[in-house]
């Protein structure tokens, strides 16, 4: 497609009204946008609780916030903030409300758009509209966009950077993430109990991390009781967790934005997937995903990130546990062997910092 005409130093928007894991994978087409447009002035429209993980992105020039959960007098306040204030806004999602701020923002637009009535309406309203794409990852999903504007796509999720926190370890360690957002992606407690003694054991010093909640707090108080481990969880900003993965030695956690983060930033990374489907939602390796996550497939490697499933035939189901709610047990998380984790773990840690690689093969079997 022909490039869109901007002016030299255009004012661009990019509403990205998801959660911080999707934030974080809407970088690349920020990083796009900025090669294209060196000269420039990007902003990106998002959660007030989901900016910090644009914190220091030398690609943004500004980050315009919105409540989660704005009434009607917000929205249409933020509306006429917005109003025609950019050369070209461009909605990463086909909801209703991150499309309207995109229309109403900017004099060009571009943005997602479903394959229904609703969608067809709204690709009417916008200037360049992409069909979303569910098989595909969501990485390179958003990167259609760059191709819908005559860009080349570069696809690099982009980490906070800035400073280092005084808290985080001089020597070598390895750094647990146990706590999901959600309970349904939750793995079992004595496997991340094996895990920190395999670790312990190679001499590494162990930090756990995890968000500031109490609910969660109580959660890691009890799967890490007994376990010489430094606690950090709630005491890091998202900065310092992006110094913190730099540095690791290994990085373990499940499905979470501190994970996608973590493969990011290079950390060899070892992350458990349940209900995830990886297609769409797997770690992007700091080298680029130059072979796609399979759907299902008990250890794979790609880059930097070893994931492991568990061998059910329901796996992965896509749906919020075996309970079809956030507050859900997943069985295969809970029966997930702990033998595949650690081995990934020991190869992890041998391969350390090594380039781009992608691999599939069994480390247990049904």
């Amino acid at each position: 497609m022909a490039r869109i005409d901007l002016p030299e130093r255009p004012r661009i928007l990019v509403v990205a009204l998801r959660r911080l894991g999707d934030v974080l994978l809407t970088t690349p087409l920020i990083r796009s946008l900025r090669r294209a447009w060196p000269r420039a002035h990007i902003e990106a429209l998002v959660f007030a609780d989901t900016a910090p993980i644009l914190s220091g992105n030398a690609d943004i020039d500004a980050v315009v916030t919105a409540p989660a959960r704005g009434t009607t007098a917000q929205t249409l306040a933020l509306g006429r903030r917005l109003w025609r204030g950019y050369d070209l806004a461009i909605s990463t999602q086909p909801g209703d409300r991150p499309t309207s701020f995109a229309i109403a923002a900017g004099r060009r637009t571009a943005g997602m758009v479903d394959p229904n009535l609703n969608g067809r309406i709204k690709a009417m309203m916008l200037g360049r509209p992409v069909p979303s794409r569910s098989d595909v990852h969501r990485v390179e999903e958003t990167l259609l966009l760059a191709r819908a504007l005559g860009i080349d796509s570069v696809a690099e999720v982009v980490v906070p950077n800035g400073a280092a926190s005084i808290l985080q370890p001089a020597e070598s360690y390895a750094v647990l993430h146990a706590a999901p957002f959600f309970r349904y992606k939750q793995w079992r407690e004595d496997g991340w109990r094996a895990l920190a003694g395999l670790l312990s054991a190679k001499g590494l010093q162990l930090v756990a991390t995890g968000g500031p909640g109490a609910e969660e707090r109580a959660y890691l108080d009890r799967v890490w009781d007994g376990v010489p481990i430094a606690r950090l969880d709630g005491r890091l900003n998202w900065t310092e967790l992006a110094s913190l993965a730099r540095g690791a030695a290994l990085f373990a956690g499940p499905d979470t934005s501190v994970t996608h983060l973590a493969a990011a930033a290079g950390c060899p990374t070892v992350t458990m997937y349940g209900p995830t489907d990886p297609r769409r939602w797997g770690p992007w390796p700091a080298s680029g995903l130059l072979e796609p996550w399979d759907t299902a497939g008990d250890v794979q490697r790609r880059g930097n990130v070893w994931l492991i499933q568990c061998p059910l035939p329901c796996m992965p189901c896509r749906l919020e546990g075996c309970l079809r709610k956030i507050t859900s047990h997943s069985l295969c998380l809970d029966q997930m062997p702990i033998d595949p984790v650690l081995a990934a773990a020991e190869e992890a840690l041998a391969a350390g910092g090594a380039g781009s690689v992608a691999a599939k093969r069994p480390l247990f079997s049904q």
